[in-house]
C-alpha cells in the first residue's frame, strides 16, 4: 500500500476523481460479471440429498422453503469440532439481517454443515443466530460441492475449481441452486476469495485508509475472533 501524504483541497479532489474513474470502471465490470453469472448454464441435480433440520428430515428441494432460488453457505463445522470456524462465523454474523430481504427477491439462504444437528444447535444458541442451519451429516453433499476432503485427498484433490491444493477436512464455499418445476439445478459456486463480497465488515474496511491491515499478520483473518472471544 502506497504511503499517503498531506495535500490541499484541489490536489485531494484531483486524486479522488482519478480514483472515481477506476471505481466506475469496476462497477461496470461488476455489472457485466453479474449478467454473465446469471446466464451460467444449469446443471440438473439428479442425486438425492437429505438434511437434518429442526422440522425433521428435508430434501434439497425442501430447503428452498417455497422460493425458486436457494443460496447455500457451506459452514465449516465438522462432526465433533470443539469450536465453529471463526472465519465462517465472521461471515455468518450478517445472515440474519440479509434474510429479512432475500425472500422478497424469491430467494432463501441456508447454512449447511457436516456436524450433527445437535452440535449445530449448540453453536447457534451460543452465537444467538436465527438463520436456517441444517446438517448434512452422513451424506455426500459437502464433498460433492467441493468443500470437504478426506486425508487421502489432501494434496491430490484441488479446491476452488482446481486453483489450489485441497486440505483435509472442511473448506468454505457457497453454492446457488434454482428450482424450476419439480427439478433442482446447480447454477453457481464460489470459494476462497470469491466469498469476499458476502462480508460487510471487509467491504467497509476496504474504504478506510488502513484497509484490512492484515499484511503484517501471520495469515489474513488471524485477528478475527468468535464474537464472544474478543478481549
Amino acid at each position: 500500500m502506497a504511503e499517503a501524504h498531506e495535500v490541499d483541497r484541489a490536489q485531494w479532489l484531483e486524486a479522488r476523481l482519478a480514483l472515481l474513474a477506476k471505481e466506475k470502471a469496476l462497477t461496470r465490470l461488476r455489472d457485466e460479471l453479474a449478467a454473465e453469472r446469471a446466464a451460467m448454464p444449469r446443471l440438473r441435480i439428479a442425486k438425492t440429498y437429505r438434511f437434518d433440520t429442526l422440522e425433521g428430515e428435508k430434501s434439497l428441494a425442501d430447503l428452498f422453503d417455497g422460493k425458486s432460488q436457494l443460496i447455500v453457505y457451506h459452514f465449516m463445522l465438522a462432526p465433533g469440532a470443539a469450536e465453529p470456524c471463526k472465519s465462517c462465523s465472521f461471515w455468518a454474523e450478517q445472515y440474519d439481517a440479509l434474510r429479512v430481504h432475500l425472500p422478497h427477491r424469491d430467494t432463501n439462504l441456508v447454512c449447511v454443515s457436516r456436524a450433527p444437528l445437535a452440535e449445530i444447535e449448540q453453536v447457534r444458541a451460543r452465537m444467538g443466530w436465527r438463520f436456517p442451519w441444517v446438517s448434512s451429516y452422513g451424506g455426500d453433499f459437502n464433498a460433492d460441492f467441493g468443500v470437504t476432503f478426506t486425508p487421502q485427498q489432501a494434496g491430490e484433490a484441488l479446491y476452488n475449481f482446481g486453483t489450489q491444493p485441497a486440505r483435509a477436512g472442511e473448506s468454505p464455499g457457497l453454492s446457488v441452486f434454482l428450482r424450476d418445476g419439480g427439478e433442482v439445478f446447480h447454477t453457481y459456486s464460489a470459494y476462497s476469495r470469491g466469498l469476499d463480497p458476502l462480508n460487510g465488515v471487509y467491504q467497509l474496511l476496504d474504504l478506510t485508509p488502513r484497509g484490512r491491515d492484515e499484511a503484517a499478520l501471520p495469515w489474513p483473518m488471524e485477528w478475527v475472533r468468535l464474537k464472544d472471544r474478543y478481549e
